[in-house]
Parts: C-alpha cells; structure tokens; sequence
C-alpha cells in the first residue's frame, strides 16, 4: 500500500503525529456544567452557557458514559445544543456497583427519569422539558412519559432506539439457543455476576465493530493528515475505554422481555403484572434511526412511528452513521442535529 500526500498534507500529517505523541489530538475537554440534583444514580448537571426557553434534557442509556453526548469539543451535541442558546442539561446514572443488582426498569422509569425531569422543569422556571434520549435512554424515557403523563415533558427525540428486536440481524443467530434453552442462556451468569459486567459491555460494543478495528490501522494511515478524523477516533476509543455496568435485574428484564418476548415490537410491556403501553406517549416525537446501525438498525427503529397513536406528531429521519455515529459522529453534525434543530423550531 502507498500513501501518496501534498507538502502541505505532508507537514499537516507530521503536526498530528508530533500531537499523537504528546498526548493526542482531540479535545476532551467535558463542557463545564453544574450539579443542580442529585440522588441514588442520579446527578443531574446544568451546562454553562447563555441560554433562553424551553429547557432540555439528554438521557444517556445504561452502561454508556455520558460522554456520548460531550464527546469531544467539535463534535459535541451538548455543545451544539448551548451554542444554539438552548438550556441544556444532563441525568447521570454514574457507576453501577453489585449492590445494584437488584434494581429493575422500574428504578430508572420510576424515579431517576421523573425526578430529573421535574428538577430540570423547576429549574428552567416550570417549563416544558425537550427529552433528547440515545438507545436504551429513548425506551427509558418513552416508558416514563408513557407510564407518568402528568410529567413536565413537551417532547420527546429517541436516538438509535429499537423497539423490534426480531429486525436486528446481529442477534439472529442466538435466537434458536435461546429458545432451545428456555431463555436460561444467560441467566446463571447475570445472576452470578449481578449484571453486565462493564469489560463485558465494552467487549460485545467493541464487536459490533470488529470490521472498522480491523482495518483501523490502515483509515489511520490513509487519514493521518486530517486532524478531525484522528480526534474522532480518538474520542471513540476515550468512550470505549469508560464503559459501565448493567445491574442484574434490569439486565434480566432486557433479555427475557425486550430480546426473548419482543414485548416492545406490539407497543406493551409486561414488568410482573404491570403493563407499560407506549400509546400512553402523548408528545410530539422525533424518531431517528442510523443508516449503518447493526445494533439498533432501521426497521427495529422505525417500528417506533406505528406505537404512538396519541402523540399529536410523529417524525422519522434517517441520517447517516452506525449507533454512536449516528449520535456524534463527525456527519451528525449537519444531519442529525440539524433533524433536532428543525424538529425543536
């Protein structure tokens, strides 16, 4: 392989080497904000900033860092968001130990979600709260405002969140295992471990990527002048590298009633007798699904537009990008926060 650069590309590629060396290339610098709540695995932050109307919200998934929403300075939809004028906060679950292990969804939908969203709401002076919500975080969040409609929210936005299971081409293959085994695969080990172990987590993310890992070596090579492709990745393996843990019991109820049963594909989730409809949803929703997306791909995505009958507007777009990049990638920039931006105005 030949790696033909410009003088200019040439002098560009050895700046970025000599920035390697020192300590890297991208940014990481988290956007300064402060603690306005807190609570058991919840911290809710206000990001600095001049700022006027409605306020929102970014709800990460469990076992994601919150750095999927300030990745790295240029590419930081937390830093869109404040340079947009927007009141910007952010609910942090902070770290998973093994005495959590027995708490369930209901946790998250019950408590964390619905008291973050009532301090944002009070702390923007009453205001309707704009849920901006990546993968797991958008099923959270639509359960919440499903389940608890007097809740303070004037819209939802999920990202990269399937609701039918049976679309996604990367589980496919343990399905029969599954049901061979009475669902009973994994059972023993969550419960031994008391959840997901977050090298777990990090390990099976890192997979669905196996490809791109592959032939990093070689994107690097051939992109070693651009400066912002180096920082992206560095950025994504600094988002690697501070994966968390799922507890026990909510891991279980994922895998029995969102892989196994599939509840979410029909709109109604059962916990124990408790049935959670997503047609309880009633505020516009912006649904937004990643073009090369292996975990959460188009049709598990777009399932999501015919389950919300009583939100007065449903929107989907597809934008480029696999499940992080579609979030914050470097295209996401002018795709899916412009999708954001235009849905919000």
């Amino acid at each position: 392989m030949s790696v033909s650069l410009s003088p200019v590309s040439l002098a560009a590629a050895a700046a970025n080497v000599v920035g390697k060396v020192r300590g890297g290339v991208a940014d990481l610098r988290p956007m300064p904000r402060t603690l306005i709540d807190q609570g058991p695995n919840r911290s809710v932050y206000r990001f600095h900033g001049e700022s006027s109307g409605p306020p929102v919200l970014l709800v990460p998934p469990l076992a994601a860092p919150t750095l999927c929403f300030d990745l790295r300075r240029g590419c930081s939809l937390a830093e869109h968001l404040v340079g947009q004028g927007r009141r910007t906060y952010l609910v942090d679950y902070g770290s998973v130990a093994f005495s959590d292990r027995r708490l369930g969804v209901e946790h998250w939908i019950d408590e964390v979600l619905p008291r973050a969203i009532r301090h944002v709401s009070e702390d923007a002076g009453g205001q309707g709260v704009q849920v901006i919500a990546w993968c797991l975080g958008g099923l959270f969040s639509l359960l919440t405002a499903a389940d608890q409609p007097d809740l303070p929210i004037s819209s939802l936005v999920t990202i990269a969140s399937p609701v039918d299971f049976t679309e996604i081409p990367l589980i496919a293959p343990f399905r029969p295992l599954v049901a061979a085994t009475g669902g009973h695969l994994l059972t023993p080990f969550y419960r031994l471990l008391g959840g997901a172990p977050s090298y777990v987590v990090g390990r099976v993310f890192w997979a669905t990527g196996i490809d791109k890992e592959i032939t990093k070596p070689l994107a690097i090579l051939r992109n070693l002048d651009d400066r912002d492709f180096l920082a992206q990745l560095e950025a994504v393996d600094h988002f690697m590298d501070n994966m968390l843990a799922y507890p026990g019991r909510t891991f279980g109820q994922l895998y029995h009633r969102f892989f196994r049963a599939n509840d979410l594909a029909d709109g109604e989730v059962d916990f124990g007798g408790r049935i959670i409809s997503l047609s309880g949803v009633g505020v516009p929703v912006l649904v937004i699904a990643g073009e090369n997306d292996t975990i959460a791909p188009r049709r598990a995505v777009e399932r999501l537009t015919a389950l919300l009958p009583s939100a007065p507007k449903v929107d989907f777009q597809v934008a480029p990008g696999g499940h992080l990049g579609v979030l914050t990638g470097r295209r996401a920039r002018t795709t899916t926060w412009a999708h954001i931006d235009a849905f919000f105005t």
